[in-house]
Protein backbone atom coordinates (compact mmCIF):
# COMPACT_ATOMS: atom_id res chain seq x y z
CA UNK A 1 0.00 0.00 0.00
CA UNK A 2 2.80 3.02 1.12
CA UNK A 3 4.03 1.96 -2.64
CA UNK A 4 0.88 2.85 -4.24
CA UNK A 5 0.47 6.09 -1.96
CA UNK A 6 3.99 6.64 -3.11
CA UNK A 7 3.41 6.55 -6.87
CA UNK A 8 -0.18 8.21 -6.51
CA UNK A 9 1.95 11.14 -4.81
CA UNK A 10 5.29 11.62 -7.51
CA UNK A 11 2.30 10.85 -10.49
CA UNK A 12 0.41 14.03 -8.84
CA UNK A 13 2.93 16.45 -8.38
CA UNK A 14 4.46 15.55 -12.08
CA UNK A 15 0.78 16.28 -13.51
CA UNK A 16 0.31 19.71 -11.32
CA UNK A 17 1.59 22.36 -13.14
CA UNK A 18 3.74 25.33 -10.41
CA UNK A 19 1.17 27.48 -9.11
CA UNK A 20 0.80 30.63 -11.18
CA UNK A 21 2.65 32.69 -8.47
CA UNK A 22 6.22 31.68 -8.79
CA UNK A 23 7.88 30.87 -11.66
CA UNK A 24 11.47 30.82 -12.31
CA UNK A 25 12.63 33.77 -10.68
CA UNK A 26 9.24 35.94 -11.54
CA UNK A 27 6.43 36.47 -8.41
CA UNK A 28 3.71 38.41 -7.24
CA UNK A 29 4.24 41.61 -5.19
CA UNK A 30 5.95 44.94 -5.12
CA UNK A 31 9.54 45.69 -6.59
CA UNK A 32 11.82 48.58 -7.00
CA UNK A 33 12.85 50.00 -10.04
CA UNK A 34 16.62 51.36 -9.81
CA UNK A 35 18.68 52.96 -12.23
CA UNK A 36 22.48 52.58 -11.53
CA UNK A 37 25.89 54.22 -11.84
CA UNK A 38 29.06 52.60 -12.71
CA UNK A 39 30.38 52.46 -9.77
CA UNK A 40 27.34 50.74 -8.44
CA UNK A 41 25.45 54.16 -6.47
CA UNK A 42 21.74 53.64 -7.33
CA UNK A 43 18.19 55.57 -7.43
CA UNK A 44 15.26 53.80 -6.69
CA UNK A 45 12.90 56.23 -9.76
CA UNK A 46 9.44 53.70 -8.72
CA UNK A 47 7.37 50.65 -8.40
CA UNK A 48 6.31 47.83 -10.47
CA UNK A 49 3.76 45.45 -8.78
CA UNK A 50 3.39 42.17 -11.13
CA UNK A 51 0.44 40.00 -11.27
CA UNK A 52 -0.11 36.85 -11.94
CA UNK A 53 -2.61 35.71 -15.01
CA UNK A 54 -4.43 32.72 -15.67
CA UNK A 55 -1.70 31.90 -18.43
CA UNK A 56 1.35 32.22 -16.60
CA UNK A 57 2.33 35.34 -17.63
CA UNK A 58 2.65 38.02 -14.65
CA UNK A 59 0.92 41.28 -15.71
CA UNK A 60 2.09 44.53 -14.35
CA UNK A 61 1.81 47.74 -13.36
CA UNK A 62 4.59 50.60 -13.20
CA UNK A 63 4.46 53.95 -11.17
CA UNK A 64 7.39 56.34 -11.50
CA UNK A 65 8.34 59.10 -9.06
CA UNK A 66 8.04 61.78 -11.25
CA UNK A 67 9.06 64.07 -7.93
CA UNK A 68 12.42 62.84 -8.83
CA UNK A 69 12.18 64.24 -12.60
CA UNK A 70 12.64 67.59 -14.00
CA UNK A 71 10.61 68.84 -16.37
CA UNK A 72 12.23 69.79 -19.73
CA UNK A 73 10.77 71.22 -22.82
CA UNK A 74 13.04 69.69 -25.27
CA UNK A 75 12.22 69.25 -29.36
CA UNK A 76 8.74 70.80 -28.99
CA UNK A 77 8.24 68.10 -26.15
CA UNK A 78 7.73 68.04 -22.95
CA UNK A 79 9.88 65.09 -20.91
CA UNK A 80 10.98 64.26 -17.59
CA UNK A 81 14.32 63.73 -17.05
CA UNK A 82 16.92 62.82 -14.81
CA UNK A 83 19.66 65.67 -13.68
CA UNK A 84 23.29 64.75 -13.78
CA UNK A 85 26.41 63.95 -15.86
CA UNK A 86 24.11 63.71 -18.77
CA UNK A 87 20.03 64.28 -18.70
CA UNK A 88 18.24 60.93 -18.90
CA UNK A 89 14.50 61.20 -20.38
CA UNK A 90 12.10 58.82 -19.57
CA UNK A 91 10.43 58.09 -23.25
CA UNK A 92 7.34 56.24 -22.42
CA UNK A 93 6.16 53.65 -24.88
CA UNK A 94 3.44 55.22 -27.03
CA UNK A 95 1.35 52.48 -27.75
CA UNK A 96 -0.90 50.78 -26.53
CA UNK A 97 0.84 47.68 -25.08
CA UNK A 98 -0.07 44.14 -23.03
CA UNK A 99 2.04 44.54 -20.02
CA UNK A 100 2.59 41.46 -19.67
CA UNK A 101 6.02 39.57 -19.03
CA UNK A 102 7.19 35.85 -18.48
CA UNK A 103 10.40 34.33 -17.23
CA UNK A 104 11.57 33.65 -20.79
CA UNK A 105 10.13 37.19 -22.52
CA UNK A 106 10.11 40.35 -20.58
CA UNK A 107 10.52 42.75 -23.77
CA UNK A 108 6.98 44.44 -23.16
CA UNK A 109 8.67 45.69 -19.58
CA UNK A 110 11.95 46.38 -21.77
CA UNK A 111 9.65 48.53 -23.78
CA UNK A 112 8.10 50.56 -20.85
CA UNK A 113 11.34 52.03 -19.19
CA UNK A 114 13.09 53.67 -22.28
CA UNK A 115 15.05 56.94 -21.69
CA UNK A 116 17.50 59.07 -24.02
CA UNK A 117 20.50 60.37 -23.10
CA UNK A 118 22.05 63.95 -23.89
CA UNK A 119 24.80 66.10 -22.55
CA UNK A 120 22.55 69.22 -19.94
CA UNK A 121 24.28 71.85 -22.62
CA UNK A 122 23.20 69.86 -25.59
CA UNK A 123 20.53 71.73 -27.62
CA UNK A 124 16.97 70.26 -27.94
CA UNK A 125 16.38 66.09 -28.05
CA UNK A 126 18.25 63.68 -29.89
CA UNK A 127 16.33 60.65 -30.54
CA UNK A 128 18.77 58.21 -31.74
CA UNK A 129 20.20 58.44 -28.55
CA UNK A 130 17.67 56.15 -26.71
CA UNK A 131 18.56 53.56 -24.28
CA UNK A 132 17.25 50.10 -24.32
CA UNK A 133 17.70 48.16 -21.20
CA UNK A 134 17.95 44.17 -22.05
CA UNK A 135 16.50 42.73 -19.32
CA UNK A 136 17.41 38.92 -17.91
CA UNK A 137 16.22 37.06 -14.66
CA UNK A 138 18.68 36.96 -12.01
CA UNK A 139 18.93 35.65 -8.23
CA UNK A 140 18.50 39.01 -7.15
CA UNK A 141 15.62 39.56 -9.43
CA UNK A 142 15.49 41.20 -12.87
CA UNK A 143 18.67 43.22 -14.13
CA UNK A 144 19.08 45.64 -17.49
CA UNK A 145 22.28 46.73 -19.30
CA UNK A 146 21.86 49.32 -21.20
CA UNK A 147 21.90 48.95 -25.26
CA UNK A 148 21.75 51.98 -27.64
CA UNK A 149 18.43 52.43 -29.57
CA UNK A 150 17.28 54.73 -32.51
CA UNK A 151 14.04 55.73 -30.67
CA UNK A 152 12.80 57.40 -34.69
CA UNK A 153 12.07 53.39 -34.88
CA UNK A 154 8.71 54.36 -32.74
CA UNK A 155 8.05 57.48 -34.63
CA UNK A 156 5.18 55.27 -36.11
CA UNK A 157 2.74 52.41 -34.99
CA UNK A 158 4.21 49.08 -35.29
CA UNK A 159 1.96 46.68 -38.33
CA UNK A 160 1.24 44.58 -35.21
CA UNK A 161 0.72 46.02 -31.21
CA UNK A 162 0.44 42.82 -29.94
CA UNK A 163 4.27 41.92 -30.29
CA UNK A 164 7.25 44.16 -28.71
CA UNK A 165 8.44 46.06 -32.05
CA UNK A 166 12.16 46.17 -30.93
CA UNK A 167 13.74 43.51 -31.72
CA UNK A 168 17.57 42.31 -31.43
CA UNK A 169 18.23 43.60 -34.68
CA UNK A 170 17.20 47.03 -33.72
CA UNK A 171 19.38 47.36 -30.44
CA UNK A 172 23.33 47.85 -30.80
CA UNK A 173 25.94 48.10 -28.13
CA UNK A 174 26.28 50.66 -25.85
CA UNK A 175 29.58 52.55 -24.65
CA UNK A 176 28.53 51.68 -21.20
CA UNK A 177 31.89 53.53 -19.96
CA UNK A 178 30.60 56.74 -20.98
CA UNK A 179 26.77 56.87 -20.04
CA UNK A 180 25.77 58.06 -16.50
CA UNK A 181 22.87 54.58 -15.50
CA UNK A 182 24.05 52.12 -17.77
CA UNK A 183 22.21 49.52 -15.16
CA UNK A 184 18.75 49.05 -14.12
CA UNK A 185 17.75 46.39 -11.33
CA UNK A 186 14.13 45.60 -10.21
CA UNK A 187 13.84 43.63 -7.10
Amino acid sequence: MKKMTTGWVLFIALCVPMAPTVAAGLSEGSRQIYLLQKDGTEQSIGELVFSATPTGAFSYKMTLDHHLFKDYFLSMKEMKCLEGPELWCFIPYPYEQPRTVTADDLRWLEHDLLFMFKKPEAFGANFWNGIYYKMELTDEGIRGTAKALDLNLLASPPNDLSQPPVGEYDIDTADLEKRWLPFIEIR
